[in-house]
């Protein structure tokens, strides 16, 4: 590409040039050859006025008296002709075959012929085409230079982009923010730049999805192998029927948090809720989280009036209440309380444990991402969070000592 702009640019000033200068030249070469003959022709009307006065006031005319007259800086030869009179001649033949000639002829019959050496003529011309030939040549070097630097300036931005792009291709989404005062590589910088912060976001949120179903399906597969050692363990057909069902209960669950976390992936707003029972919910996962706390020697209570109404979309509810549990069970210690009671228009889930609770540097950042008390990976109570809300609901830590977290639900009001 350089070199195309280079030579681009400098077949458009030899062509510039060479349409400049040769006319220039030969308009300059005739202007000087006029100027010259016409001293010469000059020079001879005025030997022949001279004389004609001469002869009109009865003077002798003769080389003494005209001597004065040939200019003998220009080395100009003169011979004047008067009638009756051998010819007079002034200065020295010039050399050369072809001299600057010219001839005048006065009222009484004289005459003058001046002759004048090409040579300062041939000078003049040669310094007038060298002056025209230093211009070119600085004129060419000054276009191949100025071609250097905008070739430089040109396709050094298509570099860096093209840098850009491979970085974008080998999974380096980070934009460069550079500008070249170049509106359209500014352009495609601009577009690249943007290009590179969704990729940037795309990544970031498979990432995000990766992670938050690495943790979503963690206890549904957990309670899941439970389940399947229950029945690994028994002899009693009632038993493993029971289990079995239970199992294929999870496998649903399973199935729906797969469908929910990928629809959260593209939609935040769900537009799914329903009125729905909160303690079929609630009865759902005391079955599947009663007896891993029972293994640790904990105690799950239930506290709260029955039959509360709430909106929003069970299986979301259920994740949210399941990964609460989880914290507790995880982090918390003693007895697990699940409180339900109702606000307003509103229907409030907390869950409750004994343990010594949030440390107070935390406080509401424990529902950040990556931000944990006990060394764990952060991102339960996160994505808990965001079910919460994108089921219209809200994620609140009411107090941090005791442990309490609360789901507020929309609530079904009877007429």
């Amino acid at each position: 590409m350089k070199r195309r702009l280079i030579n681009a640019t400098l077949s458009v000033v030899l062509v510039v040039v060479a349409l400049f200068c040769v006319p220039l030249g030969l308009v300059e070469k005739r202007s000087i050859e006029g100027n010259a003959q016409g001293l010469v022709t000059a020079e001879a009307q005025h030997l022949v006025g001279v004389v004609e006065n001469r002869i009109v006031a009865g003077e002798p005319i003769d080389s003494e008296s005209l001597s004065g007259l040939a200019d003998q800086n220009a080395q100009r030869y003169a011979v004047v002709t008067v009638p009756g009179q051998a010819p007079i001649v002034l200065g020295t033949r010039p050399s050369g075959d072809d001299p600057l000639t010219a001839r005048a002829t006065g009222a009484h019959g004289e005459r003058a012929l001046v002759q004048q050496s090409r040579q300062p003529l041939d000078r003049e011309i040669r310094a007038m085409l060298l002056l025209l030939v230093g211009v070119t040549l600085l004129t060419v070097v000054a276009a191949a230079l100025l071609a250097v630097w905008q070739s430089r300036r040109l396709a050094q931005p298509l570099v860096d982009l093209a840098e850009t792009a491979e970085r974008l291709g080998s999974g380096d989404p980070r934009p460069r923010q550079r500008r070249y005062g170049i509106v359209e590589l500014d352009r495609v910088a601009e577009v690249l730049d943007s290009s590179a912060e969704r990729i940037a976001r795309m990544l970031t949120a498979e990432r995000r999805l990766a992670a938050d179903a690495s943790h979503q399906l963690r206890t549904p597969l957990t309670a899941l192998s439970m389940r399947l050692e229950e029945i690994a363990e028994t002899d009693d057909l009632d038993t493993v029927r029971e289990e079995a069902a239970i199992a294929l209960v999870q496998v649903e669950r399973l199935t729906d948090v797969v469908q929910r976390l990928l629809t959260n992936s593209r939609d935040q707003r769900n537009a799914s809720a329903v009125a729905f029972d909160l303690d079929e919910v609630i009865k759902q996962q005391v079955e599947e989280w009663r007896p891993a706390l029972r293994r640790y020697g904990r105690t799950l209570y239930l506290e709260g009036p029955p039959g509360i109404q709430a909106i929003g979309t069970p299986g979301a509810v259920a994740q949210v209440l399941a990964a609460l549990i989880e914290n507790s069970l995880m982090h918390g210690d003693g007895s697990v309380t699940i409180r339900t009671r109702v606000r307003g228009s509103s229907a409030v889930l907390e869950v409750q444990d004994e343990g010594v609770g949030v440390p107070s540097e935390l406080g509401a950042r424990v529902f950040e991402r990556a931000v944990s008390g006990h060394n764990s990976t952060g991102i339960g109570l996160a994505v808990a969070r965001d079910l919460a809300e994108a089921d219209g609901g809200r994620l609140d830590l009411l107090s941090q000592r005791p442990p309490v977290f609360a789901l507020f639900l929309g609530r079904q009001v009877e007429d």
